[in-house]
């Protein structure tokens, strides 16, 4: 469903083809949104279409005479959906081992395309969407649903299973939960660029000094490997352990690595002729970066799209 719209409806005219007609205009208005809420829900731009594409199902189900506010109506219907897969994500991830990092969104370009822009509005970074997936499924759709989208808690509630008070306790818990752990990035893309366009030289050269002064002293590099044989932590923090691990791991394939936006903030893509090797988001505050997450998962980044913006 990336970039497409809605089934087409056809057939007679009768009040069953209406609805449909109806709903599938309606998706196609909000996609943007729903797709939107989806990502944030579940950091993952392909579980987020096949969340669209479940919740049309259930929506030509739906009796739309009683249906007041469908924008609302929408995106509850997609937070339905969504806790329902982060639920059965969470029992597949119980017997699964290191780390998994959101799929992120690429761009090569100088700025991102319009469907990514609508996608990452309000800055949803690499590095905020790995904070929402230590929030247990309840507590990601509170505080994503009302915080970030404005939907009330009497309408939360019912998703949930919880009173209305309830489920404002819940997204109460996930801001205290994230409170500390947010961390908010530079605002200059250009200043951004400047630092990782210096730590990719420093890593190309094995500069242990220079990679010290560009890297925050609280550094955390998170490393996604997925199938690909990885050696050493998929956590490491500090700037010591950090340098360390680039200068001597890294600099075999940096020759390989180019700046590119990686949700909306200057990242790393490594790249050959025989496809993406890696991708690098890396959160850049007070001019050094304080985070790197590296995604690795040869699987995940076959299938990934890498749009060229403008």
């Amino acid at each position: 469903m990336t970039g497409e719209s809605l089934p087409a409806v056809s057939g007679g005219a009768s009040p069953e083809h209406d609805d449909m007609l109806w709903f599938a205009e309606q998706f196609d208005r909000h996609r943007a949104r729903l797709r939107a809420v989806a990502y944030r829900m579940l950091g993952s731009l392909t579980e987020a279409d096949d969340a669209l594409q479940e919740a049309w199902i259930r929506s030509i189900r739906a009796d739309s005479t009683v249906i007041d506010n469908i924008s609302g109506w929408l995106v509850t219907l997609v937070g339905r959906v969504c806790i329902d897969m982060l639920r059965a994500r969470t029992a597949r991830r119980e017997s699964l081992m290191g780390t998994t990092l959101p799929e992120p969104v690429v761009s090569t370009g100088e700025s991102l395309d319009p469907e990514q822009a609508s996608l990452l509005a309000d800055s949803v970074g690499l590095a905020l969407l790995v904070v929402l997936d230590s929030l247990e499924p309840a507590e990601r759709l509170a505080v994503v649903l009302h915080d970030m989208f404005g939907v009330p808690f009497a309408e939360i509630a019912p998703i949930v299973e919880r009173s209305p008070e309830a489920a404002r306790q819940l997204a109460s818990r996930a801001r205290r939960r994230l409170r500390g752990t947010v961390t908010t990035p530079d605002a200059d893309l250009a200043r951004q660029r400047k630092v990782v366009d210096a730590f990719l030289a420093a890593t190309r050269a094995g500069d242990f000094e220079r990679l010290l002064t560009l890297l925050d002293p609280a550094i955390v590099l998170r490393v996604d490997p997925g199938s690909r044989p990885w050696v050493g932590p998929t956590v490491l923090a500090g700037a010591t352990d950090v340098a360390g691990h680039i200068s001597t791991h890294a600099i075999r394939f940096a020759r390989l690595c180019s700046t590119a936006l990686v949700n909306g903030a200057a990242g790393v893509l490594a790249a050959s002729a025989d496809g993406v090797l890696a991708v690098a988001g890396v959160t850049v505050s007070g001019g050094r970066i304080i985070e790197i997450d590296l995604l690795l998962d040869p699987e995940r980044l076959a299938a990934l799209h890498i749009a060229t913006g403008s």
